[in-house]
């Protein structure tokens, strides 16, 4: 049997269509957790400003934070001008690829250091970001690890 031009157009366009029907299941039946960093992203657009304003409060200090690795897990040592007393605040870790694995906990400083316990971390890069204030004044801390 010979095939003229028009059966081989017709052929090849049912192999293209088939080949695009092979991606669409592909794509529709696989297990696709790709999740947003932050769910309410335009109400954290609107806050911007203010996260900048935080940053550059650190900014002023004269000493930083210092993040060890240690056995017990994670301890950040805050700058010796902040009084445990007066700094209220949040520590938020999460994890950029398990959104199930994110948690937060309040500040709670001993000597001037916050522990983050290993039981709480898995291996892999973890983000850290601090929101506190001190005397009324607002402060963010962000800093990528690697546990």
């Amino acid at each position: 049997m010979k095939i003229n031009w028009g059966t081989s157009i017709v052929i090849a366009m049912l192999c293209f269509i088939g080949f695009i029907m092979f991606f669409v299941v592909q794509m529709l039946s696989s297990k696709n957790d790709q999740d947003l960093v932050v769910e309410s992203y335009y109400h954290k657009e609107l806050q911007v400003q203010d996260e900048i304003d935080k940053v550059n409060n650190l900014k002023g200090l004269n000493s930083t934070f210092e993040i060890e690795k240690t056995s017990e897990g994670i301890i950040i040592n805050f700058p010796s001008e902040f009084s445990a007393k007066q700094l209220t605040g949040k520590l938020t870790l999460y994890r950029p690829s398990d959104k199930k694995l994110d948690f937060t906990l309040p500040i709670q400083l001993k000597e001037s250091k916050q522990l983050i316990p290993q039981s709480l971390l898995a291996n892999g890069r973890w983000n850290i970001e601090l929101d506190f204030e001190v005397e009324n004044v607002p402060y963010a801390y962000k800093k990528e690890l690697i546990w």
